[in-house]
C-alpha cells in the first residue's frame, strides 16, 4: 500500500516537473546569438552597440515579436522588433530629474508618498516615424508595493499595474 502511494507521489512530482518545464518554454527565451539577422540589423541601426541582457520571443496578432532588453552607453533600454526587422517601439532609461513636471505631478497625485525607482522614455514607431509616447515609471508605493505606470507627456496615466491588480481582486 505504501509503495503504491509513493509511486503515485513520484508520478505526480514528475508530472509537475514536466509541467514546469513546459511553462518555462512557453516564455520563449532567446539566446542573443540566436536573434534573427533582420532583428539585429534593425536594433543596431538605432542602437549601434547594444549589450543584450535578455531577449524573449512572443506572438502578437499573428506576428512574431522579439522583446530585447539591453544596455546602450550604460543606460537600460528595451525594444520590440518584429521578426522581419520592423521596430515597433523602444524605451530608453532617463534620469528621474529629467521627467516632465506634468508626469511627476500625475504620479505623485495617484501615489502620494511613493518613491520613484526608474523611468523609461517610450517611443512608438508609427508610419516609420518616431513618436514620443510617454514614460514608463517604476515606483514603490507608500505601503512598499512595486508598481509600474505609463504616463503620457502631458500627465495622463495610460497604464497602471497597481490598478490592474485591484481590478482582478474585484472580479
Amino acid at each position: 500500500m505504501i509503495t503504491r502511494r509513493l509511486g503515485w507521489v513520484a508520478a505526480a512530482v514528475a508530472a509537475g516537473l514536466v509541467l514546469a518545464v513546459a511553462v518555462s518554454q512557453a516564455e520563449d527565451k532567446v539566446d542573443p546569438d540566436k536573434i534573427p539577422k533582420a532583428v539585429m540589423d534593425s536594433l543596431k541601426a538605432k542602437f549601434p552597440k547594444p549589450e543584450i541582457t535578455k531577449c524573449t520571443k512572443e506572438k502578437e496578432g499573428g506576428a512574431v515579436v522579439y522583446d530585447i532588453e539591453f544596455k546602450q552607453d550604460g543606460r537600460k533600454c528595451e525594444a520590440d522588433i518584429k521578426e522581419d526587422g520592423t521596430m515597433l517601439n523602444f524605451e530608453k532609461e532617463i534620469a528621474l530629474k529629467d521627467l516632465p513636471e506634468a508626469v511627476t505631478k500625475a504620479v505623485e497625485k495617484k501615489y502620494p508618498k511613493s518613491t520613484l525607482k526608474e523611468a523609461m522614455e517610450v517611443t512608438e514607431i508609427k508610419d516609420k516615424k518616431e513618436v514620443m509616447d510617454g514614460y514608463e515609471i517604476t515606483l514603490e508605493t507608500a505601503d512598499k508595493k512595486s508598481v509600474e505606470v505609463v504616463v503620457s507627456p502631458d500627465g495622463k496615466i495610460k497604464e497602471d499595474s497597481g490598478e490592474k491588480k485591484e481590478e482582478k481582486k474585484d472580479k
